[in-house]
């Protein structure tokens, strides 16, 4: 395979949810060893937080969970990442309509709530812990940790199989 397949992850401000997500679907797919065939970023639809690292809460949840997310920082969503990334997923319903007022129509297809690839779950957004406590982080990963890893096997069976 020659072309990799490509993920965006996004959230509010890209220091929370979406670069949890990126650091949890990172380790997913390299102990799945597809690596070097996924291409994994993260991006934010306001530019609140641009260049910043994570959220300290979020790092050390991750660190607690044998990740690192500090060489992430947050950047702003584009028009072009939606031709860009093949796979646009977005954390909950303000941030997807947000995203879609700057996605081209022919990309619109693109575009998804993280949490449909949990459906066990029964839950289509996964919550903002900005303003909560620790507590929330952990909720947070969890959810996101059980979403990426439908991710993952939604992408293998397309895309690797």
């Amino acid at each position: 395979m020659n072309t990799k397949v490509k993920v965006l992850f996004v959230c509010m401000g890209n220091i929370c949810r979406s670069p949890t997500a990126q650091g949890v679907f990172r380790a997913l797919a390299q102990e799945a060893g597809l690596a070097d065939a996924i291409e994994i970023d993260s991006a934010g639809t306001h530019a609140y937080h641009v260049g910043k690292a994570p959220d300290r809460r979020a790092q050390q949840t991750a660190r607690r969970r044998g990740m690192s997310l500090e060489d992430l920082r947050a950047r702003a969503a584009t028009e072009e990442d939606m031709a860009r990334f093949d796979y646009v997923v977005v954390m909950d319903q303000d941030n997807f309509h947000d995203l879609l007022g700057i996605c081209p129509p022919q990309y619109e297809r693109k575009v998804h709530l993280l949490m449909d690839f949990a459906p066990e779950l029964r839950v289509r957004e996964v919550p903002d812990p900005y303003y909560g406590a620790e507590r929330g982080f952990e909720q947070v990963f969890d959810m996101i940790e059980a979403a990426a890893s439908g991710l993952l096997r939604h992408i293998q069976e397309r895309h690797f199989s």
